[in-house]
């Protein structure tokens, strides 16, 4: 399938992918665990073998040239998010092919399956305005919200404070790396490469909480993101 967009050097995208078939891709935590930790190797020049690294050492493996930086990203069920810049020439398209594989090869040798996991290519919209990239923070970072309150768009937020516990406490994105939690996993994401929106913690908690509190539905082509 072709893709509707092309990559370009310094510029954002919104890269997401799902399921085969809207399957589940992470069935436990350490489906979890190893896709995050790809997320770190595999964004580098360098081929990596993941059972070459002693386990407590990944995030501290020297990955020399990185080929995008990534904003923030969060994992669901059924499919991912990540918020990237491009800042090699095909890095991209590499780094999506490198991520993908691995997790798809370990992902079938685990469950002793065969077949595609994910359904067709990945998918990418160009970010092409300032307030949308801004947007994006929100929209990818309360993507778990579903989990617990599935039409809170729709509905409105229940309780607002078990909400935001819920988000705290969610492992599987970074927004524990926003609000200040100290972890490994912060290592994957190159904040100095995107725009500072918030210039607090306290900033991007409520910067959430604001879009927690707006029950407009957001929508692009290729139906609603939520």
């Amino acid at each position: 399938m072709e893709r509707k967009i092309e990559f370009a050097i310094d510029e954002y995208y919104h890269i997401y992918s799902r399921g085969n078939d809207k399957r589940n891709i992470f069935l436990n935590h350490s489906d979890y665990n190893r896709f995050i930790k790809l997320l770190y190797l595999c964004n580098s020049t360098r081929s990596i073998t993941v059972r070459d690294i002693p386990p407590n050492k990944i995030f501290d493996f020297d990955r020399q040239k990185t080929l995008v930086s990534i904003g923030s990203y969060c994992l669901m069920p059924n499919h991912f998010h990540l918020l990237i810049r491009e800042h090699r020439e095909g890095g991209t398209s590499l780094f999506m092919k490198k991520l993908l594989t691995a997790y798809s090869m370990y992902f079938n040798l685990t469950k002793k399956r065969r077949g595609s996991l994910f359904e067709s290519r990945f998918q990418a919209q160009y970010i092409d305005a300032d307030r949308y990239l801004k947007y994006l923070f929100s929209y990818i970072h309360l993507n778990p919200v579903k989990l617990i309150e599935p039409n809170w768009r729709e509905d409105g937020i229940k309780n607002i404070i078990k909400t935001k516990k819920y988000l705290s406490d969610y492992r599987y994105s970074s927004y524990q790396d926003y609000i200040g939690d100290s972890r490994q996993e912060s290592r994957i994401l190159d904040q100095k490469s995107f725009p500072t929106y918030f210039e607090s913690n306290l900033d991007f908690e409520q910067f959430l909480e604001d879009w927690l509190n707006y029950n407009t539905l957001t929508t692009t082509e290729d139906g609603p993101l939520w």
